[in-house]
């Protein structure tokens, strides 16, 4: 299992700590570190079942400053986030062919 995580993100530390208190091993992935693939986010947004533009932290100042009230098409919406990766909501649980976005952190239980 794989967990997209933001160690400054309150839900992000949530999401993690019932991993560890569940003992389940996970691969940590600081996607503001190591900025996911245009190939990697098509690929998590398969598994989340959603479209692009639902997985967008639309909070952020990069989305208010360059994109808030634009239609932007499925491939700009990933590209958006492989260039400002703030914008990607997170915690991500994935495991196999499944993920899951954790808001709140249990919902993470879902696809354990």
């Amino acid at each position: 299992m794989e967990l997209y995580h933001n160690p400054r993100c309150s839900k992000s530390r949530a999401a993690l700590s019932i991993l560890n208190e569940k003992n389940i091993e996970i691969e940590i992935k600081e996607y503001l570190k190591v900025v996911p693939s245009f190939e990697e986010l098509k690929s998590l947004i398969g598994k989340l079942g959603i479209k692009p533009q639902d997985l967008i932290r639309k909070g952020e100042a990069d989305y208010k400053e360059n994109y808030k009230g634009k239609e932007l098409s499925d491939t700009e919406w990933i590209e958006a986030m492989v260039k400002y990766p703030k914008l990607i909501e997170r915690p991500i649980l994935i495991n196999g062919d499944k993920a899951i976005v954790g808001r709140p952190p249990e919902s993470i239980l879902e696809i354990i």
